[in-house]
């Protein structure tokens, strides 16, 4: 069945680069094709956009700029509010768009489209609380005052495994706080970033104030992005390696930047944790888009009196899990993204069954072929095996044992990763104790479902810089300024 079969609206499957209001192909008349993880088959061909393209979208950005920045705060948020409408009335069509091109199952893509949804709701409301300061003034023949203006055209660079998602996380507060944005999505899945701009124009949104940039190479696009003058802020999330590499390019013109990076999520498991609760909650958070996410549990460390058994009733629950392709009924886990994510996850079990570690659950390519990967149980991991002490981004949950709560902290801070932690105890006293030591910007205590569009989502260390989502959020795409005012004595 052809993607377009499967959409509502077929209007919202975007073969196009979204320059200046307008549905454009690249200038050198390239293109590049999308395929579904889980057949093979191509999706579409879009644009292969380059520095050339580039430059038209922050040029019509700069242009659009000069109006969106005055526009009054309560148009912004009601235009934000139209956007957040479209997202939930074809939440079928973009959750069917985002299993195509990603391959998660479509719950979880619905869910996706939820989350999306939300922070443009969030941050239509946020557009109008921008508050400023007035500071007590030494004599009384001055008026202190600080005031909130955006920081002009903004850059995004979005990842994958939520196409959806991550762009709105940066798209709307940056449109909520008058910036204009030029974006570009991740290769593999452009096609959610097209149908969001599809819909913003459908929302009314002035031409240039978003633009979308699909490219099959991010140097082309990205190295415009990082050094063109006109752009005053980056916001990326991705790998810690890019992640760096950006921020070193954005250096040169001291541009403002946010990033979220890679994690080494611990999930530990305290000698009176409720364990029917801490399994349930492993799965959750280790197997929902096939491991792929950023604040996945990648360590899982576990007291030495609950290692066997809770081993034993995670390998159950996990064999339980249905793999296939997201599209179909009953799906639990779909394939990954591609064959290198295969092979990287393959690599790491290698290491570590050479090294000493037992699959206990999984452990291979999975029968349906392509991209698809077994979900996997590791135990007697180490702490120096690169299933530990690298992201793995894929299906496969190691198992640490520890004895003590210090030693549990010890191996959960040992890596320069900081972005989630999750631990399962029944001693209140232990859980303001271990949160406060956890190295991370997020901790989740008895909870793994941590992530909303109410708190402030970031990491500390090497995953990033900045936060998204909450009241702070809109902060990332502000300048300060300080008036004086004197002589009015």
């Amino acid at each position: 069945m052809l993607l377009t079969d499967r959409l509502n609206d077929a209007q919202l499957l975007r073969d196009k680069a979204y320059i200046n209001g307008g549905w454009v192909a690249a200038h050198e008349a390239a293109g590049f094709s999308v395929y579904n993880p889980a057949t093979g088959a191509p999706l579409a061909t879009v644009p292969d956009c380059a520095a050339e393209d580039t430059r038209a979208a922050i040029a019509a950005a700069e242009q659009a700029l000069i109006v969106w920045r005055e526009t009054p705060a309560p148009l912004r948020a009601s235009l934000l509010r139209a956007l957040h409408g479209l997202l939930l009335k074809h939440e079928e069509d973009l959750a069917q768009l985002i299993t195509a091109e990603q391959g998660k199952p479509l719950a979880e893509a619905l869910g996706e489209v939820r989350y999306a949804a939300a922070y443009v709701d969030w941050f239509a409301a946020e557009a109008r609380r921008t508050y400023g300061d007035v500071i007590p003034a030494a004599s009384a023949d001055r008026r202190l005052l600080v005031v909130k203006q955006p920081i002009g055209v903004v850059a995004t660079i979005t990842p994958w495994n939520f196409p959806l998602a991550m762009l709105a996380r940066k798209v709307a507060p940056a449109l909520a706080a008058g910036c204009a944005v030029v974006s570009k999505p991740a290769e593999a899945t452009p096609l959610s970033a097209l149908a969001l701009a599809e819909l913003t124009s459908r929302a009314g949104f002035p031409a240039g104030v978003f633009n979308v940039l699909p490219t099959s190479s991010g140097d082309r696009v990205g190295g415009e992005l990082t050094s063109n003058p006109v752009v005053r802020k980056l916001s990326f999330t991705g790998s810690t390696a890019t992640g760096k590499l950006l921020l070193s390019q954005c250096a040169e013109g001291v541009k403002k930047v946010s990033l979220e990076l890679g994690g080494n999520a611990p999930f530990i498991v305290f000698d009176d944790a409720d364990l029917e609760a801490a399994v349930a909650g492993a799965v959750a958070v280790k197997f929902r888009n096939s491991g792929q996410t950023c604040i996945c549990a990648n360590r899982f460390i576990v007291h030495e009196k609950l290692y066997d058994e809770f081993a034993e009733r995670l390998a159950l629950a996990v064999n339980a899990l249905s793999v296939g392709d997201g599209a179909e009924a009953g799906t639990d886990q779909g394939p990954l993204i591609n064959a290198a994510a295969v092979r990287k996850v393959e690599n790491q079990l290698e290491d570590a069954v050479a090294s000493g570690a037992h699959v206990i659950c999984g452990g291979a390519r999975h029968e349906r072929g392509g991209s698809f990967f077994q979900p996997t149980v590791l135990v007697n991991v180490r702490g120096d095996m690169r299933v530990a002490r690298e992201e793995t981004f894929g299906p496969v949950a190691p198992l640490l044992p520890f004895q003590s709560e210090a030693e549990a902290v010890e191996l959960a801070n040992q890596t320069q990763a900081g972005l989630a932690a999750y631990f399962y105890t029944a001693d209140m006293a232990r859980a303001w104790r271990v949160a406060e030591q956890l190295e991370y910007g997020m901790v989740g205590v008895n909870e793994t479902a941590i992530s909303s569009e109410a708190i402030p989502f970031g990491g500390i260390k090497e995953s990033g810089l900045g936060r998204e989502g909450s009241s702070y959020g809109i902060d990332e795409y502000l300048e300060l300024k300080h008036i004086c005012m004197g002589g009015l004595g």
